[in-house]
């Protein structure tokens, strides 16, 4: 097996400029490190990156931690698709990933304390952001490296995070439906101690506000885990909503599914409006209209917040927002 000694020799290197090549060291020339690089495949050497990673004191490993248990959390596309954005920068970059496995708040709480006292990863993503979130304070009392996907409700001068601009997104949907002719809009979405249903509530009001009309409170539903149930509140009130924004593609299938066992038809009879903009949202039917909230960028845009936390920790936390867009496709229509 070969050695970075043997390597320094083919190369007619030093054994320390091997080991800067290794580290992509800026001050080696591109020339020295193609050349080492080339001996290194022909002599089929590979560092030990492990050793090498201790001397640094770093393990070049992004724990990513969801809000729910990994096995639901899962079943919805769009943590596969932030997953995926998250693993590019961290390819790029040379991390691999530690993805939170637990199945209840106190789990996650234990493998995040897990993570950061045996140094288990140089830095976390919270795929979610909560008020009041055990893991959000733990982080932050431990003046450890995380990121947030997400509008964290506390601290948000003082912390990492991405996301959408879910005020102005839920605004733009809601003006959306007003100008198809709606007034009777309903709200269907998630635990409102989640900082998107937060934000998505406060930009439906901000429309409703803006065109002088009045929300009714029957209107809003959340920690929906009933769908079905739900939807059937809905449609049983005297004056029953004639459009419905979802908290998301997946949630809107399912409610057109209910709605078509109701003998209800969208868009005729009520009209469905979502956000992720899920692969299937063009091939349901009636095609959902939704957001396309570029959830692959969330998720690269956040390994790179972190990446760079991790290499400068006292540098001004960053915010940004990723760009929406409208995509009208047949399940709302104007109201008659």
């Amino acid at each position: 097996m070969a050695t970075i000694i043997d390597v320094a020799k083919a190369a007619n290197v030093s054994p320390s400029t091997v080991s800067r090549v290794i580290a992509d060291h800026p001050r080696i020339s591109l020339k020295t490190k193609r050349k080492v690089r080339e001996v290194m495949k022909d002599l089929a050497y590979y560092p030990n990156i492990q050793a090498r990673n201790l001397a640094a004191k770093k393990t070049m490993m992004l724990g990513v931690v969801m809000g729910h248990s990994a096995m639901l959390a899962f079943q919805n596309p769009f943590f596969p698709e932030v997953i995926r954005g998250i693993s590019a920068t961290a390819h790029a970059r040379k991390y691999g990933l530690s993805l939170s496995t637990g199945g209840t708040e106190r789990e996650i709480l234990d493998e995040v304390r897990a993570m950061v006292q045996s140094k288990k990863v140089d830095g976390i993503i919270l795929l979610y952001a909560k008020d009041q979130d055990p893991i959000f304070e733990y982080l932050r009392a431990e003046n450890f490296p995380f990121v947030v996907v997400g509008t964290p409700p506390e601290h948000r001068l003082e912390t990492d995070y991405i996301d959408n601009n879910n005020v102005a997104l839920a605004e733009e949907l809601v003006d959306y439906l007003i100008a198809l002719g709606h007034e009777d809009i309903a709200f269907v979405g998630g635990d409102i101690h989640y900082g998107v249903t937060r934000d998505r509530v406060k930009g439906f009001e901000q429309s409703y506000a803006k065109h002088g009309l009045e929300v009714d409170a029957a209107y809003y539903q959340h920690n929906t885990d009933h769908v079905e149930e739900t939807l059937l509140k809905l449609m049983q009130l005297k004056n029953r909503p004639t459009a419905i924004l979802t908290q998301d593609d997946l949630m809107a299938y399912e409610i057109i599914t209910h709605l078509e066992r109701l003998a209800i038809c969208v868009p005729d009879d009520v009209s469905i409006i979502s956000i992720n903009n899920h692969a299937l949202s063009n091939y349901v039917r009636p095609a959902l209209t939704t957001v396309e909230i570029h959830i692959f960028e969330l998720g690269y845009k956040a390994a790179e917040f972190l990446c760079q936390r991790i290499e400068n920790p006292t540098k001004k936390a960053q915010h940004a927002f990723v760009e929406t867009k409208l995509i009208v496709r047949e399940s709302c229509a104007k109201r008659c």
